[in-house]
């Protein structure tokens, strides 16, 4: 993988082999900060990567400046070696380990954007559970929002605060934005 912008743009990021990941690809990613430039400024925004695997995308909002970064993920083979990158890189990143349902369950987190990348084989009432802890725990600061990339046979269309969907080879994008009742 490699970083597409930034202070560390081109930089190249090798995983180890052993880490249980599926990184977002290049021109996924890049089409994904595309659309997420034309709404923030980078600089300080908060960022919440959960399903974080090798860090792919907080590297990439770090690269931008943003921060402060928090990375969850389950594997601590995971939280390592995003520990060792982001202190490598200088990056903001705090990687924490920890079952993503449990971490938006206890921390008192606010977010500017919050992503997930859960795997592509959960049952979409697993992604639902993801929004509804989001926005019942009222995670995300105003203009906030939460992108859950997914498999294009996965429809998420139909839960609360949808707003839009954009697909990219077989990976889309999902956004869910706070919505005024």
């Amino acid at each position: 993988m490699r970083i597409i912008s930034g202070r560390h743009k081109g930089r190249k990021i090798t995983a180890p082999n052993k880490l249980p990941v599926r990184p977002t690809t290049d021109m996924a990613k890049e089409a994904l900060f595309n659309i997420l430039n034309n709404r923030f400024h980078f600089h300080d925004l908060k960022v919440l990567d959960l399903f974080a695997g090798s860090g792919n995308i907080s590297y990439e909002f770090g690269s931008r400046g943003a921060g402060p970064i928090t990375s969850v993920d389950d594997n601590i083979e995971c939280i390592k070696f995003i520990n060792k990158t982001a202190l490598e890189l200088e990056l903001d990143i705090a990687p924490i380990k920890s079952d993503v349902f449990k971490y938006l369950e206890k921390a008192s987190v606010k977010a500017d954007v919050i992503f997930a990348d859960p795997p592509y084989n959960f049952e979409e009432d697993q992604f639902k559970k993801i929004v509804e802890l989001v926005f019942e725990y009222d995670c995300l600061n105003e203009g906030g929002i939460l992108v859950l990339e997914h498999s294009k046979h996965t429809k998420l269309n139909s839960l609360p605060n949808f707003n839009e969907s954009r697909k990219y080879g077989n990976s889309v994008f999902s956004f869910f934005i706070v919505t005024l009742e």
